[in-house]
């Protein structure tokens, strides 16, 4: 009656928990501004505040002026005075007009920003961003909140995130919880766009630039020469980069260099066109060149026929940035420097501004849209080069300059405390693990406390300093995003931004193939951490009676669901990552740590209650049934290269398997280190002389007979002595499956004796060419079919990584050579290895094993495919 009890409490928990996940995904399928469409004219058009809600961040205003000054603004107008003039009363700023600083996901958060006569902060309001930490788990009233807290602060203040210091001037600002990388970009955009604004308006001092001292030698240079010195400089936009057909030709090909200095100004122009050029600069002003040397896109636009602005480029300096209008403009006829290239589109653009020096770095951007060429959708974009003149150039050198560092740096820097401390945990922790046997002998099953001692501390410091202060729990959501970088593009600042979550994978990795899954989720896992200490505490307080396992037959049905969990959120990334995010709230990791049950729309609660709940009575079941992350960790755990011990006596005495919370130990006594959660307690039963039956029973029979009771060895049996007859053991035991294989051994034929090199090309082989002689010979056509299939999925790879093929097309053709090697190796050649790659313990493949293998394996040869074709430099 109790197990009916169980199997139909399963059924209940597990619809319900499928009913309050399509809920909570539901509730969270509506992100304001999370990849929000905005307007294709947005920065381009001059009346900037019928198309943006400007009233939004400046309560009171009645109306606005089009577009002024450089980077641009609106100034925001109270009601008409009764001589009709209108009253200002601040301004209103767009941030990617100023500043286009990347937040975590890499692209900038587009915020509205009012700002007062006086400097201060009136209103905010975010149009769009692509944080997937405000779709998922945090959300997006969070950043608003945040935001909020600049109002009635003035640009001239010091603002930081963190703790204020009255003593240093600095105002601290609370941050979000889990998007420490986010508001330290957007602190950045907040004070860099508000005191852009503010200095060209006469709030605060104009941003003072020493200028160029510059080192006149009388010196002609080369085009070749100029380049190397930093005077000239390339900016080269490809067709893909704005959502056209790859193609040789680019969009646009721009050179563009400094005309000040004398040396190079008469290199480039002629001594005759540069003192011509030089008698019409005005004390203060700067000219440059940009010509346009390849593409069909031009440079300036249209916007300065029809309002005489140059709507294409713009210069930045630091935080200031320059555009230019009819009157900034000269042409260009001509490039004396030999080796110039020749150009269809030229021009020299003054620059009009005393911020501006030659003696600092400044970049040159092309401003545009890009089209995506799935939805159709235009977003505006920017492309920039960077220049700075050679120490050479300038008579006192370069200046020491002092910028601002990255978010991630910053995010080090300001908890490299925590951060040792945390790194300090994982290498003790793996310390521990690593000499886990010294503890299991110290342990009996009576006694288990030289290894609980250990495991619960791990429990209690995941729980508290990993979950709930660093709030380092890893997710899914990170393996999504290794996967597509591994295929398409990686970043290292978009994995650095969160220091914990980065040691942490550092640690889960290296763990992984060392051990197994199990250290990581059995130990250092805050969510599992957590279940697990529940369920103990339930047998504390009298709920031991109530406690159990599922039925056998349900364990080995409902194992499998965390792996299509897995896979689907996989195939669903492909085709769109922000709803691979939205189901990945099947992890109720966020609610619990990140974000707090509290603090979220109540399916969330209630969907980690429930499972929560449920961990009072089943051990781990969230771990063992629903979690894409132990799934995906489960699978490159087939191949860890130390498992947990075993002895043949094993295959048929049942104590380790009955005693098994993971239910990871077969009948036949075999651990499945996929879903083994390394609890040890086997361990500790393999060198427990009064709890291990088969040593109980040597032990008495030693005791009866008067015999020496030796150690217990590393095979899990008594030390033999050489004058005592040794009982053998039962044929039935002898001729049994080794328990210490997860499966039967397996000597492949064509690999026996070989040796070196011989068996290095073996190895090879065998993992690139998946067929087997045998099967050439009985089924030619599936053979010929599979290798037409690995060509074409081969072309694809490469196809896609130059740009002509989608992500969903090269994920279809990797997923289906994959099935298909899957097949054929099952037909052919049925086995992998047990350990390290370099021994040669082969057994024969379960249908897991080998889909473990093949996934593992062929995403392994697309990263080493992805980066081949980088380091040649054919991607994107």
């Amino acid at each position: 009656m109790f197990s009916r009890c169980k199997q139909l409490g399963a059924k209940v928990g597990f619809y319900l928990a499928a009913f309050l996940f399509v809920s909570l995904c539901a509730s969270n399928a509506q992100a304001g501004a999370y990849e929000a469409q905005l307007p294709a004219d947005l920065h381009t058009a001059k009346d900037m505040c019928a198309i943006l809600p400007c009233t939004a961040v400046f309560p009171g205003a009645k109306s606005f002026s089009e577009r002024l000054g450089s980077p641009p603004y609106v100034e925001a107008y109270g009601e008409p005075l009764p001589d009709g003039k209108k009253p200002l009363l601040g301004y209103v700023m767009l941030s990617t007009d100023i500043t286009d600083t990347p937040a975590y996901s890499g692209k900038p958060v587009v915020t509205l920003i009012g700002m007062d006569k006086t400097g201060h902060f009136v209103g905010t309001q975010v149009l769009k961003h692509s944080e997937p930490i405000l779709l998922l788990g945090i959300p997006e009233s969070a950043l608003l909140k945040f935001n909020a807290q600049y109002l009635g602060k003035s640009v001239a203040d010091k603002i930081e995130i963190g703790q204020s210091r009255p003593d240093e001037g600095v105002l601290g600002l609370d941050a979000i919880s889990g998007a420490t990388v986010t508001v330290i970009a957007q602190n950045q955009v907040m004070l860099a766009s508000g005191q852009a604004v503010a200095r060209q308006v006469g709030i605060l001092a104009p941003t003072v630039r020493e200028p160029a001292n510059y080192a006149v030698k009388g010196q002609v240079f080369t085009w070749a020469q100029l380049l190397k010195l930093g005077a000239v400089q390339t900016l080269r936009v490809k067709p893909e980069q704005v959502g056209l057909e790859r193609n040789a030709e680019p969009f646009i090909e721009l050179w563009f260099g400094d005309l000040n200095h004398p040396d190079v100004g008469t290199s480039l122009l002629g001594a005759h066109s540069w003192q011509k050029l030089h008698a019409q600069l005005k004390p203060g002003e700067h000219a440059f060149f940009v010509v346009r040397s390849a593409g069909n896109e031009s440079f300036k636009g249209s916007g300065f026929v029809r309002g005489g602005l140059y709507d294409r480029v713009q210069v930045k300096q630091g935080a200031d940035s320059f555009t230019f209008r009819d009157l900034d403009y000269l042409n260009l006829y001509g490039l004396e420097a030999a080796g110039a290239p020749s150009f269809s589109e030229s021009a020299i653009f003054i620059i009009r501004s005393k911020s501006f020096s030659a003696a600092h770095p400044w970049k040159l951007a092309f401003l545009g849209n890009r089209v995506d060429r799935a939805t159709g959708t235009r977003s505006f974009t920017s492309f920039d080069a960077k220049i700075w003149l050679d120490d050479s150039l300038l008579a006192s050198g370069r200046p020491a300059l002092q910028e601002d560092a990255a978010p991630w740096v910053q995010v080090w820097k300001t908890r490299a405390v925590e951060i040792a401390l945390f790194i300090t945990l994982l290498v003790m922790v793996t310390v521990v693990y690593a000499f886990r046997e010294k503890l299991t002998r110290l342990s009996t099953h009576k006694n288990k406390w030289p290894v609980n001692a250990f495991k619960y501390s791990a429990w209690a410091l995941s729980i508290g300093f990993v979950g709930s202060n660093a709030l380092a729990q890893p997710s899914i959501t990170q393996v999504l995003t290794w996967f597509h970088s591994l295929l398409f593009q990686w970043t290292w600042s978009l994995f650095l931004t969160d220091p914990f979550i980065f040691v942490f994978w550092i640690f889960i990795i290296l763990t992984v193939f060392l051990f197994g899954r199990g250290l990581f989720c059995g130990w250092m896992c805050p969510f599992g951490s957590l279940s697990e200490a529940i369920y103990k505490v339930g047998e504390k307080i009298g709920l031991k009676r109530f406690q159990g396992h599922l039925p056998i037959a349900w364990h080995n049905r409902l194992k499998w669901v965390k792996y299509g969990v897995f896979f689907g959120l996989l195939t669903v990334s492909m085709f769109s990552m922000g709803l691979a995010e939205i189901l990945a709230e099947v992890e109720p990791f966020k609610t619990t740590f990140l974000v707090g049950i509290t603090n979220r729309a109540w399916p969330y609660g209630l969907f980690v209650c429930l499972i929560l709940g449920t961990s009072l009575f089943i051990e781990r079941p969230y771990c063992k049934y629903i979690c894409p992350l132990g799934a995906a960790l489960a699978m490159p755990s087939t191949f860890r290269w130390f498992g947990l011990k075993r002895k043949q006596d094993c295959n048929s005495c049942k104590a380790c398997a009955v005693g098994c919370g993971s239910l990871a130990i077969d009948a036949a006594g075999r651990i499945d280190h996929r879903e083994c959660l390394h609890c040890l307690d086997c361990m500790i039963l393999y060198t427990d002389t009064k709890g291990c039956p088969p040593l109980s029973k040597e032990r008495k029979r030693r005791e009866r007979d008067g015999l020496l009771i030796t150690p217990i060895g590393r095979d899990g049996y008594y030390i033999p002595i050489e004058s005592v007859a040794m009982p053998m053991m039962s044929a039935k035991v002898a001729n049994g499956p080794d328990p210490r294989m997860p499966t039967d051994p397996v000597a492949p034929a064509h690999k026996a004796g070989a040796k070196g090199l011989v068996w290095l090309w073996q190895e090879l082989v065998d993992h690139l060419w998946p067929w087997s002689r045998e099967n050439w010979k009985n089924q030619q056509a599936l053979q010929i079919a599979g290798f037409s299939l690995a060509l074409a999925a081969s072309l694809a790879w490469v196809l896609a990584g130059t740009g002509r093929l989608s992500q969903s097309a090269i994920i279809g053709w990797w997923f289906g050579w994959s099935v298909y090697e899957v097949l054929i190796r099952l037909a052919g050649k049925r086995y992998v290895k047990d350990g390290p790659w370099w021994q040669a313990n082969y057994r024969r493949a379960s249908v897991m094993d080998m889909l473990s293998y093949v996934g593992f394996k062929n995403l392994l040869i697309g990263a080493v495919m992805f980066l081949g074709l980088k380091t040649m430099g054919l991607l994107l």
